[in-house]
Parts: structure tokens; C-alpha cells; sequence
């Protein structure tokens, strides 16, 4: 009687189990598909730009009447990771409702997550937690508009501004790419610094050091450039989707050396800075990308226009980005 006690309870063991794993694999599965619904590996430009405002926190601490918040420094980073999420799945469901995504070459660079076009997702509930992730940013922009700045409240407004508006109207008229650099890039840097370093009381003229300022700017133009050379892809499609962003307008050869451009003169102004003694000598780490920026312009002006052969320049771009801020981030520490 034992012996077939303890057969039963294998057995039933082993159904239990099996339906614990098909649960926890549908789960996981889950978990993944919004993984990729999110554009999760992306986010980490929104944690760069974080970290950059905060080494400068540090830099300057022993300068400003505030101690440095462990606190609000996880909010921020929230904040702006949340509005990240938010803008992408407001972008995932406008090309989904237009169409965009139906005809684009998927890459992993570009053309979205191909979650919703796949049917792993719905448009409602992308929708839903595109609105609920803005919300959330924008509860903790308010509040460090209370506790910090007023000058929070006009960031906040424009990032929220650029979320709702960029798939449908910014780019659309030329200047997504602008919006996507100011609010995804120069304003996180700067926001950060005034939410870890502000009070109310603190004087407009004394809010923000200039180096600051200046440091800002590479990130913003940086996150111009990842967004610029992402479309690139994506141009045939959007053209078709009714978007008329930058390289629609100027053409792939055209937009190659803007985009080389561009690289040159955020790289200049990292040059610069030591030299005008509005930095230390350690922001030019941040010069390490170079070589990898040079081939990388080289070979968008030959190849721009092959789909196929932009996959890995894509890649190399992410690289020149992510790798600036970090080093950006990193010489805010010295």
C-alpha cells in the first residue's frame, strides 16, 4: 500500500510541477514579449543621460546648499525611464495604426519591435501602458517641480509635448529629430543636475553651472543622430506612412553628410571645452569614439542607401552613443 502511495504521489507531483512550468514559461514568455515591446535595450541611453547629470551632481556638490539624495536620484532615473517607455510605445502604436510597421525592413536597430504587427501585443493595451508610463513621469516631474525648480515644470511640459506629438506631428515637419535630441538628451543632463542640486528658493541666474550647459549639448546632438541614422531603414516606408522627417526631405547621400557633419562638430565641442577652460582635461575620454565614428561616417556616406549593408553601421552608431555618454558620465567623477 505504500508502494502505490508513493506512485500516486510521483505522479501527482509531477502534474503539479509540469502545470508550475507551463505557467512560469507563459510568464516568462510574457515578461519577454514586453521586453521587446518597451525597447528595452534602448533604454539604457535614458540611463546614461541620468548618470551624466549625476557624476556632475557629485562634481559639484560641495558648490550647492543641497546633499546629494539618494533618493531622488532613483526618482529621476524613474522619470525619465518611464517617458522613454512612454514615447516608444506611443511611436510602436502610431506605426502600428498607419500601417508603417507592415512594410518596414525590420532590423535591430530599426523598424520597431514587431510585437503588435506579430500579434503578440494588442493596440489597446500598447496604447493603455503608453498613457499610464507617461502619467507616472509626469507625477514625478511635478513633484520635483515643487521640491526643486520651477524650471522642472517647462522641462517636463516639453518632454511630455515631444511624447504626444512626435510619431504624428514633429516628424512630420522636420524637426522630430531636434525634439527627440533636446528632450531625450540636452534637457535630461540639465534636469538631472537641477533636481539634485535646486531648491525653490535657488536663483534663476545660479541654477545651472556652465559646463553644465555645455556638457549637454554632445548628448543631445548624440540622440539626435541615433534616432537620424535609425530612419534611414525606415525612409520608404515612412514616406509611405505619410512621416516626412529629415532624411525623406534631404535624401540618403544628402542626410550621410549631415550626419557626418554633425559628428564632427559634437566631437569639436568635446575638444573645445578643456581648451576654454569650461571643462577638466578628462572630458576627453569621451574623444575614445573617434576612430569608430570616422568609419562609421565613411561607410554611411558609401552605403547609406543599402539596406542591407546599414545593418551593422547602425550597430556601430549605438556604439559611438552610448559609449560617449558613458565617458561623458565617467568624467563627471574627476
Amino acid at each position: 500500500m505504500y508502494y502505490i502511495y508513493t506512485i500516486i504521489f510521483k505522479q501527482i507531483s509531477a502534474f503539479i510541477f509540469l502545470i508550475l512550468k507551463i505557467n512560469i514559461m507563459k510568464e516568462l514568455h510574457k515578461f519577454g514579449v514586453w521586453l521587446k515591446q518597451i525597447r528595452a535595450n534602448f533604454l539604457i541611453l535614458a540611463v546614461l543621460l541620468v548618470a551624466i547629470g549625476l557624476t556632475f551632481t557629485y562634481k559639484y556638490q560641495y558648490f550647492t546648499e543641497v546633499q546629494f539624495n539618494i533618493f531622488h536620484a532613483v526618482l529621476v532615473l524613474i522619470g525619465v525611464v518611464t517617458a522613454h517607455i512612454s514615447v516608444n510605445l506611443f511611436n510602436e502604436y502610431s506605426d502600428y495604426k498607419t500601417k508603417i510597421d507592415f512594410n518596414t525592413e525590420r532590423t535591430p536597430f530599426s523598424g520597431g519591435s514587431g510585437m503588435l504587427t506579430e500579434g503578440y501585443t494588442n493596440p489597446k493595451t500598447v496604447l493603455f501602458v503608453s498613457v499610464f508610463t507617461l502619467i507616472i513621469s509626469l507625477i514625478i516631474g511635478i513633484y520635483f517641480t515643487i521640491v526643486s525648480h520651477w524650471t522642472i515644470g517647462i522641462i517636463v511640459a516639453l518632454g511630455a509635448f515631444a511624447i504626444v506629438f512626435y510619431t504624428n506631428y514633429l516628424s512630420k515637419i522636420f524637426i522630430g529629430e531636434f525634439f527627440a535630441g533636446l528632450t531625450l538628451g540636452s534637457l535630461v543632463v540639465i534636469g538631472t543636475y537641477i533636481v539634485m542640486t535646486a531648491t525653490p528658493q535657488t536663483p534663476f541666474e545660479s541654477l545651472v553651472p556652465k559646463e553644465i550647459i555645455f556638457i549637454s549639448i554632445p548628448p543631445g546632438l548624440l540622440t539626435s543622430l541615433l534616432l537620424f541614422l535609425n530612419e534611414f531603414p525606415d525612409t520608404e516606408a515612412d514616406r509611405q506612412g505619410g512621416r516626412y522627417h529629415l532624411i525623406v526631405k534631404l535624401g540618403k547621400k544628402t542626410a550621410a553628410y549631415v550626419y557626418t557633419a554633425v559628428l564632427v562638430f559634437t566631437f569639436g565641442i568635446i575638444l573645445l571645452l578643456p581648451i576654454l577652460g569650461i571643462s577638466s582635461i578628462w572630458v576627453y575620454i569621451a574623444l575614445l569614439p573617434i576612430p569608430i565614428a570616422i568609419k562609421t561616417s565613411i561607410k554611411t556616406i558609401k552605403f547609406g542607401s543599402n539596406n542591407k549593408i546599414i545593418i551593422p553601421i547602425l550597430g556601430n552608431n549605438i556604439i559611438i552613443v552610448l559609449g560617449t555618454d558613458f565617458l561623458l558620465a565617467v568624467s563627471g567623477l574627476f
